[in-house]
């Protein structure tokens, strides 16, 4: 029993792995259930057993993607305060769009018009920015007259630029992009004398 669960579990994560790629590579419409099959190596029989239809895939990778994307903000939580939290949540996001198929396919399904969802990926991304943002001004860390209000939309607006445009230029997912952004409005948006320890902080992250 215990060999047959696994070797279910591997089946899934294979299919919901090869959904993503092809999601990725042909959009949802496009996607053929032979197609996601066949990039996982088993049987049309062996996905219908695990998923109804191509919209319960994509509702699998959308998940996962979440899950993924939650795991990682909960990590950048523990690496200083809210406003380093926010720096380093934003490479590590770029990161996993650039380097995994689930996560760049879940925030692409968003946008996907033919899903005909509402984003709710981008929603968990906008949120946690808009809440670890209202963590920062709490804790008297962003600049004088600057509030978590005006500033998390235009945050937000800048993260999802990023992923949108890296959709189809993989620079924009770069270390290098990512840094010229934090360089350009850290010093505007940080109280003083923290964007050059916002950025250190950063650098010795991504080092470490």
């Amino acid at each position: 029993m215990m060999v047959k669960q696994e070797r279910a579990a591997r089946t899934r994560r294979a299919l919901v792995r090869a959904a993503a790629e092809v999601f990725a590579s042909e959009g949802f419409a496009l996607a053929s259930l032979s197609a996601i099959s066949h990039r996982a190596g088993v049987s049309n029989g062996a996905l219908h057993f695990h998923f109804e239809n191509k919209k319960a895939l994509a509702d699998a990778v959308q998940q996962e993607a979440a899950a993924s994307v939650a795991r990682m903000t909960d990590l950048a939580e523990t690496t200083g305060d809210a406003l380093q939290a926010l720096v380093n949540a934003t490479y590590g996001l770029m990161g996993r769009i650039a380097d995994d198929s689930v996560v760049r396919a879940g925030f692409e399904l968003c946008a996907d018009p033919s899903r005909g969802r509402d984003g709710e990926l981008r929603r968990q991304w906008r949120e946690w920015i808009e809440n670890t943002l209202a963590r920062a001004e709490r804790e008297g860390l962003l600049a004088e007259g600057v509030s978590s209000e005006r500033l998390a939309p235009a945050v937000v607006a800048a993260m999802v630029g990023f992923e949108v445009l890296g959709a189809r230029d993989p620079q924009w997912f770069s270390e290098g992009r990512v840094a010229c952004f934090w360089e350009l409005v850290l010093p505007r948006m940080a109280a003083e004398g923290d964007a050059a320890r916002l950025l250190a902080g950063e650098a010795a992250e991504r080092s470490g």
